[in-house]
This record gives C-alpha cells, sequence and structure tokens, in this order.
C-alpha cells in the first residue's frame, strides 16, 4: 500500500511505497543514480589509465581509437553525451514524473542508438559518435534496463503524484 510522504511548494503530494518517512520515490533514486553513473563514465572517459589509447582520442568519428576500459569505443563527443546524460538524470530526478521521463525517455534514446549502430557501418563516416560492438550491446541493455526500471519503479502508471484541487 501506498503512503502518503511529502508536500511541496507547488502542492504535489509525492506517494512511496515507504511510509511514516518523508523522502523519494523509488524512480526519483533510480534516476539520481544512474544520473550519477553517467557522470562517473564521463569523466572516466576523459581519464587516462581507465582510457586505454587516451592520446588516440579525437573529438568525433570512427579515428577516435581511445577505448574505455578497453572495450569501449569513445570520443570527446561521446564523453560529453555521458555527461550530459548524468547532468540531465541528477536534475530530473528531482520529481516523480521528471525521473519516470529521464529512465524511459533516455531508455528509447539509447534503443534507438542500438539500431543506429546496428545498421550503419562501423567503419565509415555513418559512425560518428564513434560505436563499436560492445557500445552497441550495451546500449541494448541499458535502453531495456531504463525503461523497465521507469515503468516497474511507478507500478507503469503515468504519474505517482496527485495535485490538491484548486
Amino acid at each position: 500500500m501506498y503512503a502518503l510522504l511529502s508536500a511541496s511548494v507547488e502542492g504535489e503530494l509525492i506517494m512511496s511505497n515507504r511510509t511514516n518517512r518523508p523522502g523519494r520515490a523509488a524512480v526519483q533514486w533510480i534516476a539520481l543514480v544512474i544520473g550519477i553513473v553517467f557522470l562517473l563514465v564521463g569523466i572516466a572517459g576523459f581519464t587516462p589509465g581507465l582510457t586505454s589509447d587516451y592520446g588516440e582520442m579525437s573529438f568525433a568519428g570512427h579515428g577516435s581509437h581511445a577505448m574505455l576500459l578497453g572495450l569501449f569505443q569513445v570520443s570527446v563527443l561521446h564523453n560529453i553525451v555521458h555527461l550530459a546524460y548524468g547532468v540531465a538524470g541528477i536534475a530530473l530526478s528531482g520529481t516523480v514524473g521528471r525521473a519516470r521521463l529521464f529512465l524511459i525517455g533516455g531508455g528509447v534514446i539509447y534503443l534507438l542508438l542500438w539500431l543506429y549502430g546496428l545498421v550503419i557501418d562501423l567503419g565509415t563516416a555513418a559512425n560518428f559518435v564513434p560505436l563499436n560492438t560492445a557500445d552497441n550491446w550495451l546500449h541494448f541493455g541499458l535502453g531495456v534496463a531504463m525503461i523497465v526500471l521507469g515503468l516497474v519503479a511507478t507500478g507503469g502508471r503515468r504519474k505517482a503524484v496527485s495535485r490538491k484541487p484548486a
């Protein structure tokens, strides 16, 4: 059973499965944690030692030979995208609806990126991010996980928020 937790300045009532303790809903925590992980991945992509062939990193394109953890092809653009996703996850974790939007919307974007990576020739200019096979399957897993978490953590409802009558 859901318990009423807190009222914001705008009159939103936040629902959570925790009882008698004010705080964030599960979907908000999930979005926050995923945002922090994306920030750390973005930083790791710019860290020599965590990124092999760091000196071979280009701004974008399949010619970037830098490999995060020796497995995932990265570029400056790829790392900036991870940092931006991290900032978005943290910023959108503030409300249930926005956290859900980040998870489901971000998951859809990752599934589209997975499909893009499957249909392009990874050795051509179309691979501007850049992507490799490991990136493609990571994007698939992230996309599915983010969508599932966004749905499950809100019980499949569009919003777990109710507003006071005007």
